[in-house]
């Protein structure tokens, strides 16, 4: 059975971020977007089955190796928005 997930060895690309939900790691990939900071998402959800959780279920964000520190620093600080609120308001 599965024991957890790791996040790939990727060649000059370092991992700053996995979760549960393609949306946490989508919305932290178009922030660091915003700041200029290039990033890759890899994805091992399994999209035949709705399986979220373990290795199967997990979405990780990359950055790479220059601006690991650069995205760390700025995921720190970054927030999701709560659902059912609406920035324009």
């Amino acid at each position: 059975m599965l024991e957890g997930s790791e996040p790939n060895d990727i060649e000059n690309w370092t991992c700053v971020k996995e979760g549960g939900t393609e949306y946490e790691v989508e919305s932290a990939k178009n922030y660091l977007a915003s700041l200029d900071i290039p990033s890759n998402i890899l994805s091992k959800r399994d999209s035949s089955f709705s399986v979220n959780y373990g290795e199967m279920g997990m979405v990780y964000l990359y950055v790479p190796d220059e601006y690991e520190e650069e995205a760390r620093k700025a995921l720190a600080e970054f927030e999701l928005p709560e659902e059912g609120t609406n920035e324009e308001e």
